[in-house]
């Protein structure tokens, strides 16, 4: 993590809404934190190397692997959001995932697939998602990609904008990729689930699903919608599946008529906390 995320991740909230002489403090505040909290960052682990110390990781299940490195998708975990300084060991619960994505990814275990992890954070996820699918390829984007604490042979790591269209077009749809599995989990503002499903599901392959993680955000959250127009993806989604109409000011017309006619199924699931929509495409693409 470079100092620039540390501040913007942080502070920058806060600097915004202080005083002259509070931000002067907070200038020399967070270059110390910045400093200190350098002495806790976790080092970058390569993920080949821990398979051969322990190659059991590749037969465990994804609760296990979830809360193994502390991903926020297990039952429970230590919150990886707090300064790196300020962690504490206490487990605390969490989204409660992984019993959903057990079912649904168990069939796809040994198969040779391209998997997207949008939002991935430190990559905790995605280490998980290496040891569960130890044939396939993880894809990892973050607005802030200095984060990302793993490498290996299976792992990319790179930096996607998803609440800009001309960041999703550069980074993720001019890659040329055909993803088998899409996990969009980033900052979970309304218009930016929205663009993230109906730009990159033409990238989805036949049979493939994208997952969003965190869909009630929008609704049960002002934060997450403030100067966004409704509907929210959640209610989209919804009308498409009562085969009603809807408007957005976030879809192009020819991503949703492309969607429309490829979707298979949606479904919605229930975690610990909040709800994901889970969506399939079609085997035969019109």
């Amino acid at each position: 993590m470079n100092l620039k995320t540390f501040y913007k991740i942080y502070y920058k909230h806060r600097f915004k809404k202080a005083s002259l002489i509070l931000k002067i403090y907070l200038v020399f505040s967070v270059f110390i934190k910045y400093l200190i909290n350098l002495f806790y960052i976790q080092k970058i682990v390569n993920l080949d190397n821990l398979g051969l110390k322990k190659n059991c990781l590749y037969e465990k299940n994804l609760n296990f692997l979830f809360e193994y490195f502390n991903s926020d998708k297990g039952e429970q975990h230590i919150n990886q959001y707090a300064q790196p300084f300020k962690r504490k060991n206490d487990k605390i619960i969490a989204h409660g995932y992984a019993k959903i994505y057990e079912n649904l990814f168990k069939p796809k275990k040994s198969d040779h697939l391209k998997i997207l992890e949008i939002g991935s954070f430190y990559g905790n996820a995605s280490a998980a998602l290496f040891f569960y699918f130890k044939k396939s390829f993880i894809y990892s984007a973050d607005i802030n990609p200095d984060m990302y604490k793993y490498k290996g042979s299976r792992l990319k790591n790179f930096f996607a904008d998803t609440s800009l269209r001309d960041s999703i077009n550069k980074n993720i749809l001019e890659k040329n990729i055909e993803f088998d599995i899409v996990i969009e989990d980033a900052s979970h503002m309304l218009k930016d689930q929205i663009i993230s499903l109906f730009m990159i599901f033409p990238k989805i392959k036949k049979g493939g699903i994208f997952i969003v993680e965190e869909i009630d955000f929008p609704e049960k959250r002002e934060d997450m919608r403030i100067n966004q127009a409704k509907p929210d993806l959640k209610t989209i989604l919804k009308k498409v599946l009562s085969k009603e109409d809807f408007k957005s000011d976030y879809i192009q017309d020819k991503e949703k008529d492309y969607f429309i006619k490829n979707v298979d199924s949606i479904e919605f699931f229930t975690g610990n906390i909040n709800e994901i929509a889970i969506v399939k495409k079609k085997n035969i693409i019109f």
